[in-house]
């Protein structure tokens, strides 16, 4: 007994000091004992006591450089709202600025192989698989009467029950469109219904997991020193043991579904996991890309509606001006849901969004990390190695990007001659740009615009505190802390 402990003792002291050693190495290849102004602010968090959000002191500190570019020496990471360093990096040079071996070590337990973690070959094979099956007009119509059905027989019939409540109930509309949107992608992704939009508003076991290992991947990814969380990995202690039992949740069943879709055949289903089934034979990989779509679907949507709806509430003049449109296109009857041509003829309302989203992306920032040393458009140098992180949230609030206007809701700067006109996506990276921009873009538009309108053309839907400044929790999607509480009443058409 003796001898056992003092072999445990022994081992567990060498595995201590070993990482002590390792980590002391890793801070000195990274200069990280660095004393400038900006690393102090973050490593001493004095910058919350100015800013509500980290990504609000980045865009302060951007808008204030001259090129647009920051250093952040402490994380060796580079940030920059320079469109032209973002074309650099998503079309120019894309081949030296790879997701990274340091990005897919944060994601792999969660996203394994699959498409949003991936380089190379493998992401090559993804992409050209996704783009045929995201690309076909079969696939599109089965997510348009995926949204349609959700809507129709469960956000309408909740958002009436709530409106007909005289003592005006307050729901949390953050809450609401995740429940929406994370049973429209399990129904797109795996053919599964997981009723989380049930009037009783039910606790699913593998939603809940799923948002607690988005949430944990994420607090890797903010951590100084990527040996912290593995440390914790390996001891399967703290948050990395709940990451752990949290993904175990999701991958089972993942596989249950997988397993079940075998044996019941899949050749006449639409789903995204059907489909994917008779090129891919590999039960684990399937597994991957299916919860990598769940992933990109479920909370990006979510995020951008409980934004819009902010919005909204702070400009209800851009809310008539919707209800004008929508009236003109689909005719002043308002129990009819937009069909797919509807939604082509709704200019204003595709212009509310894109600017919904400049100010409030769904995902913040994205990073990738240099092959190669290699210097940006604006003249910054990059070591290998480096993480390179382009920064949609701040570009939408830089003068120099978007005018002097920057900081203000205008639907109007996306229309010309009554038009919806797109800007370049290396100025409004909001689905990223080049090879590697969103596939489900189209897809994820025609879903919010959907549920928007719908709600916009029956109900009136009231932030509580409309002129609040939202504060952001941990997350791979910028996600509400405490959520965005909301009146819903019956709409007045005569006021309307």
């Amino acid at each position: 007994m003796d001898l056992q402990f003092s072999f445990c003792f022994v081992f567990f002291t060498f595995t201590a000091v070993f990482f002590l050693f390792s980590f002391s190495l890793y801070i000195l290849r990274l200069n990280r004992c660095c004393n400038c102004d900006v690393c102090t602010a973050f490593i001493t968090r004095s910058w919350a006591a100015e800013f509500v959000n980290l990504s609000d002191w980045y865009t302060h500190l951007l808008r204030k450089s001259p090129t647009g570019t920051i250093h952040l020496h402490v994380l060796n990471n580079i940030i920059t709202a320079n469109p032209d360093n973002v074309e650099y990096m998503l079309k120019t040079n894309f081949d030296n600025y790879p997701k990274g071996k340091a990005f897919s070590a944060i994601l792999g337990d969660l996203l394994g192989r699959g498409i949003f973690n991936v380089d190379g070959k493998c992401w090559r094979f993804q992409r050209k698989m996704a783009s045929l099956e995201l690309g076909s007009v079969s696939i599109r119509s089965h997510a348009l009467n995926v949204v349609v059905d959700e809507i129709e027989s469960r956000l309408i019939p909740f958002f009436s029950s709530v409106a007909e409540n005289k003592d005006g109930a307050v729901l949390d509309l953050q809450d609401v469109f995740r429940r929406f949107s994370f049973d429209t992608i399990c129904k797109f992704s795996f053919g599964l219904d997981p009723g989380s939009l049930k009037p009783s508003l039910p606790v699913s076991e593998l939603e809940s997991a799923f948002d607690l290992s988005s949430k944990l991947c994420a607090e890797r990814g903010m951590a100084p020193s990527p040996l912290i969380w593995k440390i914790k990995r390996l001891f399967n202690m703290g948050s990395e043991k709940k990451l752990k039992e949290s993904i175990k949740i999701v991958k089972r069943m993942a596989d249950q579904v997988i397993k079940t879709r075998r044996e019941t055949g899949f050749s006449s289903n639409n789903d995204l996991l059907s489909r994917f089934m008779g090129s891919i034979s590999d039960g684990d990989y399937l597994r991957d890309i299916v919860i990598s779509f769940l992933l990109a679907g479920r909370d990006t949507v979510a995020s951008a509606l409980t934004s819009f709806f902010l919005l909204m509430s702070q400009n209800p003049k851009v809310v008539k001006k919707i209800r004008e449109e929508s009236d003109q296109v689909m005719g002043e009857t308002r129990d009819t849901l937009a069909s797919f041509k509807d939604l082509q003829n709704l200019h204003y309302l595709q212009a509310a969004f894109h600017e919904s989203m400049r100010l409030y992306p769904p995902v913040q920032f994205d990073s990738k990390f240099t092959k190669q040393n290699d210097v940006l458009p604006d003249g910054t140098f990059v070591r290998r190695g480096s993480r390179v992180t382009y920064h949609p949230y701040a570009m939408g609030r830089m003068e120099r990007v978007w005018g002097p206007d920057a900081l203000e809701f205008k639907p109007e700067r996306w229309i010309r001659n009554g038009e919806f006109k797109p800007e370049s996506a290396y100025k409004y990276p909001v689905y990223q740009g080049g090879v590697r921009v969103c596939l489900g873009r189209e897809m994820s538009l025609v879903e919010m615009k959907s549920v928007a309108l719908c709600l916009i053309r029956r109900f009136d839907v009231r932030v509580v505190n409309p002129s609040q400044a939202l504060r952001f929790g941990p997350g791979l999607t910028a996600t509400v802390s405490g959520g965005l509480p909301a009146v819903v009443r019956p709409i007045d058409l005569q006021l309307a």
